[in-house]
């Protein structure tokens, strides 16, 4: 299923495969990210993850985030809330600890999710879950703020 998913990932049309943010193996990032296109995590992330496109978690990725993007694939540990506005790909080898919001979910065999998924199929149901996400965000961020901790 992996390799399936995968292929998927390098038929792409060329233009659509520009790689904006990186962030390595071995590499820890401490506070929020705001990416304006494609994102690829390999290393580890403490702060929320704002991508205005794809966003790639891979297997090594350990992430305490919450993760907003268009396609989201998540082959890593996720510590947090995904949002995904058009497409989430959760990998066999992945594990995400949080509430799951998207228009479509494809998961592989052997994944672990430990949170609530919700799939939206009207543009009414998106809108809503969409705000309940970033209210929920808002609110755990000034929380844990008067506690000194970043979610």
């Amino acid at each position: 299923m992996a390799a399936k998913i995968a292929s998927k990932l390098i038929t792409r049309k060329p233009g659509e495969f520009s790689i904006n943010t990186i962030i390595g193996p071995n590499s820890l990032v401490r506070g929020d990210i705001e990416a304006s296109g494609f994102t690829r995590v390999d290393g580890n992330v403490k702060g929320n993850l704002n991508a205005k496109g794809r966003v790639v978690i891979g297997e090594s990725a350990r992430m305490r985030s919450s993760i907003t993007g268009t396609n989201i694939t998540i082959g890593g540990v996720v510590d947090g809330n995904i949002l995904a506005s058009e497409r989430l790909i959760v990998l066999s080898s992945a594990l995400i600890i949080g509430d799951i919001v998207t228009r479509r979910i494809e998961a592989g065999e052997g994944c672990m999710i430990h949170g609530r998924v919700r799939v939206c199929q009207s543009e009414e149901s998106w809108e809503r879950a969409k705000s309940e996400f970033r209210n929920k965000r808002q609110n755990l961020n000034a929380a844990s703020s008067l506690y000194g901790q970043r979610t």
